[in-house]
Parts: C-alpha cells; structure tokens; sequence
C-alpha cells in the first residue's frame, strides 16, 4: 500500500470537514462542550495516523477506515443539526460535545453499571453453556431422542425469556437473580438446539473413523463429536448473546436498580435526554466490544477449519 493511499482517504478528508464546520456560529444558546467533540475527533484521527503506519493489510486499513468515516460522517451532521442550525429540539438532541462531556461527569457511575450488566450477562451465560453444550451432545449422539429433543427446544425456545420475568420475581430473591435467570433462558434453547443439530449433522465418515479407533463414547463425544460440531454450537452461541444483551436492557429497564438499561430509563424518566444518550452509545459500544472479542474467540477455536 502506497504513501498516498496512506494518508489521502475519505476519513482524513472528513475530519478536515469536520474542524472547518466548527467555524460555523452556533444557533443555540449557551454552552456547548464543543472542545470534547474536536478533542475526541482529534484521538480518533491520531488513531487513525498510527494505525496507516503500522498496519500491513490493505484490506485491514480500508475496513478501519471506512467504520472512521461513518463516525466522522455521524459527528459532522449531529453537529449540524444541533449546535449549528438548530434543526433538532436541544432538549432531545443535544449537542455531541455534552454528551461526551455528560460522559466525563458519569464516567464512575457509568463503569459501575457496565460492571453490573456484564456481570449478569457472563452468569447467565456462562451456566447456559455450560448446561446446554453437554446436555446436547448427549441428546444429540441419540438420533431418535436428539430429532425429539429438537422440536421441544424449538418450541420451549420461541417463548420470549422476558415473560418469565413476573414468574422470577414473584419466585426469586433478587432481581439480580431474576435477570441472570432471563439470560440464561435467552442463551440455553439456542446453545442446546444448535449443539444437537452439530451433533446430528457430523460426517459419518469422521464417527466411522473414530469406533475403528476403538474410543470410548466420552472420548467420542468431547474429543470427536465436539470439534466437529462446533461450527454449528458458535451459530446458537452468537444468537444467543445477541438476544441477552437485548433481554437484559430490557429487563433493566422494568425493576433493576443498577445496570445500563436502569441508567437509560431512570434518565429518560426525568426528561435528561444527555444521560439518556450517553447510555445508548455506551450500550452500543459494549455491545459491540464484547461481539469482537467473542468473534476473535471463535476464530481462534475454529482455526482448523481454515
């Protein structure tokens, strides 16, 4: 990759758009923290001069980029319509500079409740996994039992977990408790669905080889059945934390006390929509971190296949 594809890209051209339009005068009245968006520009562009240093894949570069040139895309015309031209009501839309200053001020509050959501989110599941994987493949390895066990997990598995809720409160002691309890629902059915229709769909040939072998049937079932089925466990694996995060915002929203979708309603219920946004993109971040390092997780387990 040439010099000038390193630093000529349509990432550099719009951070350069970006400081240009904060020449513009403001429409709205009083402050509007917008040193904190050009100071968060300005470490987004630092990032992006270190990386087209270091970086060796073109493709790699171009994929960075591109995600660059949404968020400065996304910064040029909140800041148009906000602080700029005042398109948007400020008391819903409110410049991105106090969003990120409003984020400062919460940071603390904000790290505590990523905490108690993630927290949460690994305890349900983790046990979900840690139950459904098993219990599949020893359901999956019985072609009879597996193909009934199938159609039970996908009718159990198309109840949304959120209406248990009531049940868990009414039944538990915690509301803690009850939302671990959602996760795990949320992530068992399709970890367990995903884990027999694995093991059902293993190649003959690769079972065929294995009792040549003489192996006993754990040996079959954690050392041969299981690689071969993980593929397929990854697919129920991922749609299961997808739909948890999901759950669980939603679940916080209803009684927690903690938690980042506790943080968006109980802001939201006051009418401070500068909390209510800092926690949807926080939400969207974490979110979004915790999918990449599960991504990187698969990919190093499924390297064989490669």
């Amino acid at each position: 990759m040439t010099a000038k594809k390193r630093i000529i890209h349509l990432a550099n051209i719009l951070y350069l758009v970006f400081l240009l339009i904060q020449f513009i005068p403001n429409s709205l009245d009083g402050e509007t923290y917008s040193l904190y968006t050009i100071v968060f520009a300005s470490a987004i562009e630092v990032l992006v001069i270190v990386v087209s240093i270091f970086i060796k894949k073109e493709k790699g570069f171009h994929l960075f980029t591109d995600i660059v040139s949404f968020i400065y895309g996304f910064l040029i015309l909140w800041t148009l319509l906000t602080e700029k031209f005042n398109v948007l009501r400020a008391a819903l839309f409110p410049p991105m500079g106090k969003v990120f200053h409003q984020f400062i001020a919460d940071f603390d509050k904000i790290v505590l409740n990523i905490g108690s959501s993630i927290g949460i989110v690994i305890e349900g599941y983790v046990l979900a996994a840690i139950i459904a994987i098993p219990l599949g493949l020893f359901l999956g390895w019985s072609i009879r039992l597996g193909s009934a066990a199938t159609y039970v997990s996908k009718f159990l598995g198309a109840i949304p977990p959120i209406v248990y809720i009531p049940y868990g409160i009414a039944l538990l002691p915690t509301f803690r408790s009850v939302s671990v309890f959602v996760i795990f629902l949320a992530t068992f059915w399709p970890v367990l669905a995903s884990t027999m229709s694995g093991v059902l769909n293993v190649e003959k040939e690769v079972i065929d080889s294995a009792k040549v072998l003489n192996v006993n049937k754990f040996t079959m079932l954690f050392s041969v059945i299981l690689p071969s089925a993980l593929p397929q466990i990854f697919i129920g694996c991922n749609q299961g934390l997808s739909v948890s995060f999901i759950l669980l915002t939603s679940a916080e929203m209803i009684g927690a006390r903690s938690g980042l979708g506790y943080y968006v309603k109980n802001y939201s219920d006051l009418g401070d929509y500068t909390r209510t946004i800092v926690g949807l993109l926080v939400i969207g971040v974490v979110v979004v971190a915790i999918s990449f390092l599960f991504n990187k997780l698969q990919n190093h387990l499924l390297k064989w296949k490669r």
